[in-house]
């Protein structure tokens, strides 16, 4: 499935931080824990403007003002080296096959992967807590009591590549340029956002609408620093493939438009010695391939065009690693399980369509998708049924609400369906024939009760038109998946068919909602917020460019967001996710299609990495090259 990351690709710098996860607790003398919890955290502070190291959204940070580096770590990491893989996941413009703009954060093109690498933020995340931030740009941070203005203090010695000081202008510039000019789904959250203002050369202050969102200061802190200077007199909504000017610990090096770039580490860069740093960023160069095809792309990485591979194909991973160098121990591969939240994956209709309104015809094609055959025969049962819109967290929705989801469900019980108040639904099982006659039986019936009429091998809509679906997408490699599922839609007498289109016209297409069906997979928050509004929204789903691709507008959805977005407590997210998913599971806005909760990793064994593996994510943003195991890696 295409794997969509939105706005996650730009709140944690990908390589460098890995996923955020759920927070713990730093061993600390007791007395000096209990005060330490007494003023870690913003927010926690009753007067106004207290500076603090970091920020967190629940309680406190695990890091004390002191710490000289994350605990996963090698401080002594030497630099060096190339780190090279074909592009995984993507956000904001970016296109998994090509690019043509470096500029990533407009609408306009199809952005280069990895320029996040070449723009320093306010704050950066640790790949042990899922809801902190701290100092990189900004030495500290502080609020006002009422969470409605907060001010970012920064380090002089920041600077941009060019040697010129970025200060409290350049930043007001970034926020308010991007809440004004960016991309859709970046503009649509920074609305909450009433001013952004430079106080000073390094101080930086913003204020916030009545009703911000919970999570909102971390998406500012978050948010890439531009450089005022270098935009005055340019088209920031323009697509260029002048490298804009950055800050950030690489800058663009080669590259080939829609093939390859490759982002040089910045030998004399400014923030490399900060404790947000220390450890990390220890590629001399860091370079992202792009394939139209997968199995091509796997060749590559046998012959050695790029070092690292995480796998997403079944059937290589079962049947593919048989290649000298595998064999010789020359590549090495990793299952990984993980407790990364999944995020949910499957073919979303277009419900603003008329064919896709009915909700009984949405759920009538789920029962023609046979997962249990498509796992042990394309898949080697390598994965799992997709059922939540939060799967692999515990914010997945399971048997009947609790007394709390209850709570929060009541008031708009009239709107809902009777299922949301029972046990959460789930997919059906099929007896794994690919053929399950008592399934297909049903879906008949939903067909025809909602209006649907077959008429010899032919299913007629309820406004009289043949039914027929097309699946758009950019790439062939689902075709083995969907071909079977479109056989059983045959067989409702549903004529489905397969659409591959170039990335260009895929992203536009996708832009302005013009499809009927299309696969997609969306990343995840262990705690998700007001990003949450731009996939399943009623504005979203009449804004172009936006992520809710299958047009949710359902005021319960929109009010259960609304909760989640301001939750004070993780409890309190918690329970608002689960009864979120019970809504959305309702609706059928998807075939769901498949997950795994693990990360299948394969590299040539010319890495060295820390002892400790960070809670969550990989932990590769800490690996560095070694030189020796890189010769042996490379002798045939």
């Amino acid at each position: 499935m295409r794997n969509g990351t939105g706005l996650r690709g730009i709140t944690r710098r990908g390589l460098f931080q890995g996923v955020a996860a759920v927070a713990g607790a730093l061993a600390l003398p007791g007395a000096a824990r209990a005060a330490w919890e007494a003023v870690s955290a913003v927010g926690l502070a009753d007067e106004d403007f207290v500076e603090r190291h970091g920020m967190s959204l629940f309680g406190p940070l695990e890091m004390p003002p002191d710490f000289a580096h994350f605990p996963y770590v090698n401080p002594q990491a030497p630099k060096g080296g190339e780190f090279a893989q074909q592009i995984r996941q993507i956000g904001l413009n970016q296109n998994f096959n090509t690019f043509n703009t470096l500029n990533t954060y407009v609408l306009q093109g199809d952005g280069a992967a990895g320029m996040d690498a070449t723009y320093d933020t306010l704050m950066s995340g640790s790949a042990d807590e899922p809801d902190a931030l701290y100092g990189l740009v900004a030495q500290s941070v502080s609020r006002s009591r009422d969470g409605l203005v907060f001010r970012w203090r920064l380090r002089s010695q920041a600077r941009f590549h060019d040697g010129s000081p970025l200060t409290a202008e350049d930043v007001a510039f970034s926020i308010t340029i991007l809440r004004n000019e960016g991309h859709p789904n970046l503009s649509q959250l920074l609305r909450q956002i009433e001013s952004a203002t430079a106080l000073g050369p390094d101080l930086v202050e913003v204020r916030f609408v009545e009703g911000r969102s919970r999570d909102i200061p971390l998406t500012v802190a978050a948010l890439p620093i531009f450089s005022k200077a270098y935009w005055e007199g340019r088209d920031f909504t323009a697509s260029t493939l002048e490298p804009p000017l950055g800050s950030g610990p690489y800058r663009v090096g080669r590259f080939e438009v829609g093939r390859t770039i490759t982002f040089e580490r910045v030998e004399d860069y400014w923030g490399a010695d900060l404790p947000v740093n220390v450890g990390l960023i220890n590629f001399d160069r860091i370079r992202y391939e792009y394939f139209r095809d997968r199995d091509v792309a796997f060749e590559g990485f046998k012959a050695g065009q790029f070092n690292y591979h995480e796998e997403s194909v079944s059937r290589q991973w079962a049947r593919g690693y048989d290649f000298p160098a595998f064999v010789q121990g020359r590549v090495v591969r990793e299952n990984l399980p993980t407790a990364v939240p999944q995020g949910p994956q499957g073919w979303w209709y277009n419900t603003r369509l008329p064919k896709f309104s009915d909700k009984r015809i949405r759920e009538a094609l789920i029962y023609a998708f046979d997962f249990e055959w498509t796992n042990e025969n394309i898949m080697f049962s390598s994965y799992a049924r997709m059922q939540s819109f939060f799967e692999n967290s515990e914010l997945k929705a399971e048997g009947p609400p609790s007394e709390a989801e209850l709570a929060l469900l009541e008031p708009y019980r009239a709107g809902l369906p009777d299922e949301v108040f029972g046990e959460a639904w789930t997919p059906p099982v099929s007896d794994g024939s690919g053929q399950d006659r008592t399934l297909l039986r049903r879906a008949s019936e939903l067909l025809r009760e909602a209006g649907c009429e077959r008429r010899g091998s032919v299913l007629h809509l309820p406004s009289g038109e043949p039914f027929t679906i097309e699946f758009l997408d950019f790439a062939s490699f689902l075709q083995p998946h969907t071909q079977p599922f479109h056989s059983n839609l045959g067989l409702l007498g549903i004529q489905a068919t397969s659409r591959i289109v170039d990335p260009a016209q895929y992203e536009r297409r996708m832009n302005e909602f013009d499809f009927e069906v299309t696969s997609r997979r969306f990343g995840a928050s262990l705690t998700p917020g007001g990003s949450l509004r731009l996939v399943y929204g009623s504005e979203a789903a009449v804004t172009p460019g936006t992520a809710n691709l299958s047009g949710v507008q359902d005021p319960t959805v929109d009010a259960l967001i609304e909760i989640i977005a301001n939750a004070q407590t993780r409890e309190e997210v918690v329970t608002g996710g689960r009864a979120l998913d019970r809504v959305l599971r309702a609706g059928r806005y998807m075939v769901p299609a498949w997950y795994k909760p693990a990360d299948w990793l394969a590299y040539w064994d010319e890495f060295s990495r820390p002892d400790t593996k960070p809670r969550y994510g990989t932990g590769v943003g800490a690996w560095w090259f070694d030189p020796e195991k890189a010769a042996r890696a490379r002798r045939r």
